[in-house]
This record gives C-alpha cells, structure tokens and sequence, in this order.
C-alpha cells in the first residue's frame, strides 16, 4: 500500500514536466552546432535578408520547426497553407508569413506564386520549411520555378553525436531529470540520428520510468531503443 501511494504521488509530481519540452522553442533553448551556424545566422538576420524568401531545408527532426518557431515569435509572422483561395497572397501583403512543411503538405502553384510577388511588393519575408531542396518540389509553373530559384536556401545537415548528446542531456533537464554521460553515450550511439528521435526517446523512457516506478538505467534504454528502432545496431 505504501509503495503505491508512493508511485501515486511520484506521478502526480512528474506528469506536468511531461509536456516541458513542447515549451522549449525559445532562442535561449537553441543548441548550435556546426550543422546549424548557417540556418542559425539567416534567422538571426532577419529582417536584414538577403532575399524575401528564406527556406530551411533538412531532414525531419534537423530543427527546423524550432527555428521557424524562433522567427515566428520575433517577426510576428502569420501560418499560411498556400492552397486556391486561402488568402495566403492578403497575409502576405499585411505582413511576414511563414509556410511549414512545403513538400509535405503541398500547395497551389498558383498561390504561392501570388503569395511570393506579394511578399516582395510589399517588402516583407516569407519563411518556408521543407524535408527537401526547393528544386525538387512537383512545381509545374515555370513563373513560380523561377520565383523559388531566386529564394535563398540553407540546408541543415543531420545532428552529429555531440549535438544529439547535449540535446539528450537538456530534454532530461527540462523534465527535472539527470543521468549519467556514460548512459546518454549509449543512447547516441544505438539511436536514429536525429532531434526527433531523441526527444521520442526522452518522453518514452520519462513515461517508463515512471510507471514502472524505477530510474532510468541501461536496461530501460536498450528497451526503448529496441521499441523505436535500433538503426545503430551493428554499424
């Protein structure tokens, strides 16, 4: 009975500091590492572009949303889906836009045509997030292929093992939580390379541990490893 009451109200103490890390999209939160100087530097520019148009391109979970995040907050910029009639060129017009996930969610050709003219006319910036380079996006009207090609693109490269670890080390931090470097060592080294698989990681071993009422410890990494998939086993 004790030690049920006891897990009881260890869960009611940590469940709150479950949904930290959806908080942590400040500019003070950002680890920058090499792969991200580039991307880093064109945020913090703004509004001093060297175009209207800025695209961050990288791999899911690079850190994109993050920064788009960052600039959203500072530059006050508007979500935008350029599909037909979704007013997107009007916003653009008004002010900074930003459109997430471009080659994933698709849009008008049109539209985004009409958005980027407005965006440059009326002198404000549009921000667009992709998994791709703007060039390989299924764009048919040449006007807009121009358009996209005069935009300024900077790539994000994969996380290194330095970066995944610190960022290990923060997300645990958010949640009030420390462990040893030797345990986030062998976490960097069997996890998928990237900052969305270190923050699934994160959560499932917080949500285990605290189930289960234990510490998190090498044999409850390998099991999350193992349940999220273990791309790092026999490189």
């Amino acid at each position: 009975m004790n030690d049920t009451t006891e897990r009881d109200q260890r869960r009611h103490e940590q469940l709150p500091l479950a949904f930290t890390y959806d908080a942590a999209t400040g500019r003070e939160d950002l680890l920058v590492s090499e792969r991200l100087n580039a991307a880093v530097s064109i945020i913090d520019a703004w509004p001093h572009w060297p175009s209207p148009v800025v695209i961050l391109a990288g791999p899911v979970g690079s850190g994109k949303s993050h920064l788009a995040a960052i600039w959203q907050t500072r530059s006050q910029a508007a979500d935008i889906h350029p599909t037909s009639g979704s007013g997107g060129a009007s916003l653009a017009a008004a002010g900074p836009v930003l459109f997430e996930d471009a080659d994933r969610r698709g849009f008008d050709d049109a539209e985004l045509f009409h958005i980027i003219n407005s965006v440059r006319e009326n002198g404000h910036s549009l921000l667009m997030t992709s998994r791709l380079w703007p060039m390989s996006w299924p764009v048919t009207l040449p006007d807009l292929r121009s358009r996209l090609k005069a935009a300024t693109v900077v790539e994000i490269g994969e996380p290194d093992e330095e970066l995944l670890a610190q960022v290990i080390v923060k997300l645990f931090a958010d949640r009030q939580l420390y462990i040893d470097d030797k345990l986030v060592g062998y976490i960097v080294n069997r996890m998928e390379r990237s900052l969305g698989s270190a923050q699934t990681i994160v959560e499932r071993l917080d949500r285990l541990a605290l189930g289960r009422g234990t510490r998190i410890t090498r044999q409850l990494a390998a099991e999350v490893l193992n349940e999220v998939g273990n791309p790092g086993e026999g490189d």
